[in-house]
């Protein structure tokens, strides 16, 4: 009998009111009547509630690339839905000003991560995989197998924010020199905990590791990056913008993105010259409440920002 893995939603209710909850909808009062786009479909919790407060003249498109997140996207009949394998990199091949609002939940979900089979978790012996997508790319387990030493220390520390980066290249690569390459989570959870001496209380010693190849082999951050240029074209005036992150590279990234387009822009060499208008209104910053925390201790490192296309 196969397992059913459960996920809990973050910030369900927060996240789809604050994508609906927009100034120009309550001037029409047709909120519902509109097109919204769950970039990170997951297990659906989002999407689902969603498409419960659309009209039947809404429409909701989804984008995933986990194979077992599309299976889960076609139990879902309504005519109104439509999803698409793919990352949400490809947001920018929507039409220009079609979307009236755009969720980003940035994390991996609990399936992803008890699935041992994934490969995901340090937790549990597994494949070393952590590909979103198993039907493209390669594995970790087969980058670790050829990259360079200084590739995988650079990527340890960059995704990892891990200063023991080098000392665990340095194991990877003896390893891989003296019994061959990694290949389960287990091996490498093993390995990195035999590297790395300290570490915060509470805080597996693999968690860094795990984190960065899991972000470098999914190109998440460059993903990332074309999402949210992305959002400034397809948005329509008025739409929001929802980004729910998990660790602190993609919220930096999600709040640098959000600042530099709240403000006017102005050129130094025409100093006489309009500036350049501001095409987003930075809203809200919001983290889950201590009873969801309670609920859901995995919900505690999730940070909600909300930004609204201008007119410019």
């Amino acid at each position: 009998m196969e397992t059913q893995w459960q996920h809990t939603t973050v910030l369900l209710n927060e996240a789809v009111e604050a994508l609906f909850h927009t100034a120009a909808q309550q001037a029409d009062h047709t909120p519902a009547n509109r097109t919204y786009v769950d970039a990170t479909f997951g297990r659906g919790g989002h999407s689902r509630l969603i498409l419960s407060r659309l009209s039947p003249q809404g429409r909701l498109i989804a984008f995933d690339k986990d194979t077992e997140a599309i299976r889960e996207a076609q139990t879902i009949t309504d005519p109104r839905f439509s999803i698409r394998h793919e990352g949400f990199a490809h947001l920018g091949e929507l039409p220009p000003a079609s979307v009236d609002g755009l969720l980003m939940d940035l994390g991996v979900s609990s399936p992803q991560i008890d699935n041992p089979a994934r490969g995901f978790s340090f937790r549990g012996d597994g494949p070393l995989d952590m590909r979103m997508d198993t039907t493209r790319g390669e594995s970790v387990a087969q980058w670790l197998a050829t990259a360079e030493q200084s590739q995988i220390a650079e990527v340890i520390r960059d995704y990892g924010e891990e200063r023991f980066a080098v000392q665990i290249a340095k194991a990877i690569v003896a390893r891989r020199q003296e019994r061959g390459a990694l290949s389960t989570t287990a091996e490498l959870a093993q390995l990195v905990a035999g590297t790395v001496k300290t570490r915060e209380p509470g805080q597996d010693p693999a968690t860094r590791t795990f984190q960065a190849l899991r972000i470098f082999i999914n190109a998440e951050l460059e993903e990332l990056h074309e999402a949210l240029g992305a959002s400034l074209n397809i948005l329509k005036p008025g739409g929001r913008l929802v980004v729910i992150s998990f660790h602190s590279l993609e919220d930096r990234i999600v709040k640098q993105f959000i600042a530099q387009h709240s403000r006017e822009v102005f050129d130094r060499r025409a100093p006489f010259a309009e500036p350049k208008a501001m095409k987003l209104i930075a809203l809200d910053r919001v983290k889950p409440s201590a009873e969801e925390v309670a609920r859901n201790p995995r919900s505690r490192s999730a940070i909600m920002r909300i930004a609204e296309r201008t007119s410019a």
